[in-house]
């Protein structure tokens, strides 16, 4: 078994713990309060970062998601009056490290998220052995969905959660064959940013080609590339059930295979939970399809290890 598979299914359990753990954020949240919110990670905590941005402005805060390495250029960063969200799977990667000094050197209030063993304000996972990260990814999310509720945030049922993911990682497979060509996930309103991690974990666990856009981003342009080769994961978590339909229809007409994931029952902020949970469970069924080892980020591949260790991360 995977380290990947074995991980995904403790996040329901995890996730549960988390709730039962609200303090934490509920003190961190006080730092936020008032202030303009920069939320700054890298690759999926770059994701978490827009996602947790939305919960927060559900508060009636201006919160921004921002690459790390925009805010490493000061492109933006934080300053007076503001407040900086960190998030992390490990705590060490260099340009968020370089954010979080700096932020603190300009005596900016800052939460860090990241997982247990590290310095952070708020912990998520424990942390994770495969380099496709699943747990911390959905213990940020929750703990950003706690801050926006101490703030005022109405997102819905969280107690749900849990018992929302178990369901769609015990349930039956999400049953998306890799196409011959190329993967391309669309999301509506929040799950924009599912459909990057989507993307994301589908190329980390199983080296597919893929994309993760907005459903309107995808209509203005990727669609008209897709065909007979190619596949399409529609994500919705009641945004605009009719404008995915819209993409259906026509990228059925150029012959791609379609496979739509409606999630409202949480309401739309929450559906982030389902459908990550499906998008990760998508890139778990690729990876044991094909054979490829989703724990590894390709550095046991032929030539790869040299190249990747010859890079700052």
């Amino acid at each position: 078994m995977s380290a990947l598979r074995e991980t995904m299914s403790t996040q329901a359990a995890l996730l549960a713990r988390l709730l039962e753990d609200a303090a934490p954020a509920q003190r961190a949240a006080e730092r936020l309060a008032g202030r303009r919110v920069l939320l700054v990670g890298t690759g999926t905590s770059w994701h978490a970062a827009h996602q947790g941005a939305a919960f927060l402005r559900r508060a009636g805060l201006e919160a921004w998601g921002v690459q790390a390495a925009d805010a490493a250029r000061d492109d933006p960063s934080a300053g007076e009056g503001d407040a900086l969200v960190l998030l992390s799977h490990r705590g060490w990667k260099w340009m968020t490290s370089d954010v979080l000094e700096r932020a603190r050197a300009r005596g900016v209030p800052t939460v860090v998220v990241s997982g247990e063993g590290t310095e952070a304000d708020l912990h998520t996972s424990p942390q994770e052995t495969s380099a496709t990260f699943t747990a911390s990814h959905l213990g940020a999310l929750l703990r950003l969905a706690q801050l926006a509720q101490a703030l005022g945030a109405t997102l819905g049922r969280l107690e749900d959660v849990p018992a929302a993911v178990a369901a769609e990682l015990d349930g039956e497979p999400a049953g998306v064959a890799v196409p011959a060509r190329f993967l391309q996930f669309a999301g509506t309103g929040i799950n924009a940013w599912t459909a990057a991690e989507g993307a994301l974990k589908i190329a980390e666990a199983a080296f597919v080609a893929s994309e993760g856009l907005s459903c309107e981003s995808t209509i203005h342009g990727p669609a008209a590339a897709l065909g007979a080769d190619d596949g399409l994961v529609c994500l919705d978590g009641g945004a605009a059930p009719a404008r995915v339909d819209d993409l259906v229809s026509v990228v059925t007409a150029h012959g791609s295979a379609v496979h739509r994931f409606d999630r409202p029952a949480l309401g739309e902020p929450l559906s982030v939970f389902a459908l990550t949970a499906i998008v990760q469970k998508i890139a778990l069924e690729a990876s044991e399809a094909l054979g490829t080892n989703p724990d590894s980020f390709g550095r046991d591949l032929p030539g790869r290890e040299p190249a990747w260790s010859a890079i700052r991360l």
